[in-house]
This record gives C-alpha cells, structure tokens and sequence, in this order.
C-alpha cells in the first residue's frame, strides 16, 4: 500500500469513528437517534440532565414517537463539561441564541481535520465559522417537524426538507459523504447542494411567518390560509428576500415555499399561490404549532428571535434596506416572553394595522 493510499485509509476509518450531536433535542436528537438506528456510533451532548439520563439509562432511552417514525435507542451522552475526546464531526443542534457559546464549549472536542454541521435555523454558519474556523464548518438546512416532549421523548412529526453543503459551494468529500450518509440513514430526498446559503436565507422568510404563528392560536396551516394576513406575509417575506438579494444571494425554495413570489415587484397571486402550497404542505401534519409557539405558550421560554430573523435587519441596514415588519414582529414575540402580551389571532391583526 502507497502511503497516500495508507493515510486515505486512516482517514477513512476515522471517519467510521463517533459522530458527537452536541445538542440532543427536536433536532439534534431525531437525526442521532436515526443514525443510531442504522448502526452509526453516536455521542450525544446536552445541557438538560434528566434527558441525557434518560438516553443513556437501558430501561428508558431516547424515544422516537409520532406518524413518521416509531423507536427507541440508548447511546452514550453528557452534560458539555463532561464529554472527553476529540471528533472529525460535530451536528450542532443548539437553538440560535445558544451557538457561539455551544461552539467554544465543544471547541476542544474537534479535531484539526474536523468540521462542525449546523443543524439549526438562521445563519449560524456565519457565527460557527468565526470560532472554528470557515474550513472547519459544513452548512445544512432542515425542514423536518419535531418537538422536544420531556426527557427521553421526542416527536418526529413531518418529513421535510433535508439540505446539505459546503459554505463556498465546493463538491467535497466530506459532503458527498455525509449526503450519503443523510440519504440512508434519516431523509432519502436529501438533497446536496452548491447554494447553501440560498435555502438558508429561503428557510429565513418562512421562520418569520413560524414567529408569526408563535403570536397566534391557530396552528401553522390555519394561519397561513387566513385570506386577510397575506399583505403582512407578503411584507415579512419581501423584506427578507430584499436583503437576500442584496447580500448577492439566489434564494431557493421548498416545500411550497417559492422565494421568487416574494421578490419586488412580485404579484399578489404567485404571493397567494405559495402561501397555499405552504398550506398544503403543513396541514397534515402531526407538529401543528411551531417550535416558536412552544417556547412562548408551553416552555414558557425566551425564543432566539433577535439572533435568528433578527439577524436580518442589521444586514439589511448595511444595504439601506429597512425592515420594519420584522422589527414589529420581533417586538411583538419579546413583549410575549415578558408576559406583557398574551395568546391570540388578534396578534396578527395588530401587527397588520402597524404596517400601513
């Protein structure tokens, strides 16, 4: 054997090593315990103690539930102070807010030749390249419905879609073989792509109408198909793709989410006709209310607004694009977090009359 042919095969082997999921939440812990289920060795980290003893306990486990997918699996897990060695990949799965913290914190843990795969929403490659460096960070959009139940318990309720891609485009290795990997283990339409930050500037416009539903009391399906909210969904989406587009970004679309209808100068009916496909798309659905709705009504937590869509209006700035449908709804979700607002459809009916 050739040495090169020697260190390709080291390389490989390495790669047959643990995948850490740093955390094992909605997200972090349906695509782990998938890849458990296909015999890939997974570690998962997370900061809820009573979780990671359900998933390492035998006799409880990390339980997948729900229409799409029904099984349990038990893997190594712990809290980030204690998780030792190091490892060639890393899926972040931490909500937004959380991403520059999770990132040092696991730091330690990512070998040199090693790449961290977001699994998150906003623009968190942006941040996980800042500590681990561009070439060591690995983009992915998902549109999968999950909630996070209680410790050890988790509901996958939707397929959707599945994306993966290297920041600058490039067709690598190391991402042909983690959409292979994707393709077999969890979502077979997973898709590999040179424009990854086009799906994630695309999953941006939809979480501002996910925020939106977070004000209201109706499901995701049931907001979007009210006939009178177009206009506010036609001003939070275009304010989006505005910056997208001037951020020099092709935004691309999915599941019933076409970019193109919410560019300017767009009509009204391509408008209506995407919303309808959304539509079309969530209401069968077991996951009903978005993950922002939990954190407000269920959770009782903050949500990472301002570092998700938030992100958008300082960029937007930078290009003399004002914002001001997302700054409302931004505001709106924080007066919600401090109890000064509660639950209602009205909510969006408010937030309309702010726009005119």
């Amino acid at each position: 054997m050739s040495k090169e042919a020697g260190k390709q095969a080291a390389r490989d082997a390495v790669d047959r090593g643990p995948i850490l999921v740093w955390g094992a939440g909605a997200i972090g812990g349906t695509v782990g315990a998938h890849l458990i289920r296909a015999r890939h060795a997974v570690v998962f980290v997370d900061i809820v103690p009573d979780h990671v003893a359900a998933i390492r306990d035998p006799g409880r486990g990390l339980e997948i539930e729900g229409p799409v997918a029904a099984f349990k699996v038990t893997a190594p897990a712990y809290a980030p102070d204690a998780v030792q060695g190091t490892y060639r990949r890393i899926f972040l799965a931490v909500k937004t807010h959380d991403t520059e913290a999770a990132c040092r914190a696991l730091l330690p843990h990512l070998a040199p030749d090693g790449y961290v795969l977001s699994l998150q929403n906003g623009l968190c490659e942006r941040v996980i390249a800042e500590v681990c460096g561009a070439e060591r960070t690995m983009g992915a959009f998902v549109n999968f419905g999950a909630d996070w139940l209680g410790p050890g318990r988790i509901i996958y309720g939707n397929r959707g879609a599945v994306v993966v891609g290297e920041l600058d485009g490039a067709m690598t290795p190391r991402v042909t073989a983690l959409h292979g990997i994707l393709r077999e283990t969890f979502e077979p339409n997973a898709v590999l792509t040179p424009n990854i930050w086009g799906f994630l500037w695309g999953k941006l416009a939809y979480s501002s109408l996910l925020y939106m539903q977070g004000l209201a009391e109706k499901g995701i399906a049931d907001t979007l198909a009210r006939p009178e909210i177009l206009p506010l969904v036609r001003a939070l989406c275009s304010e989006v793709m505005a910056v997208a587009r001037a951020e020099g970004v092709t935004p691309l679309g999915f599941n019933g989410f076409d970019p193109k209808a919410f560019y300017a100068g767009a009509s009204e009916d391509a408008a209506r006709a995407s919303v309808a496909a959304l539509v079309e798309f969530n209401r069968p659905n077991a996951k009903t209310h978005s993950g922002i709705w939990r954190d407000l009504w269920v959770r009782r937590r903050a949500t990472p607004a301002d570092a998700q869509i938030g992100v958008v209006i300082p960029i937007g700035a930078k290009h003399g694009i004002a914002c001001p449908a997302l700054e409302r709804l931004i505001a709106m979700i924080h007066q919600c977090e401090r109890g000064e607002r509660g639950m209602s459809d009205d909510n969006l009916n408010e937030l309309m009359k702010g726009l005119r």
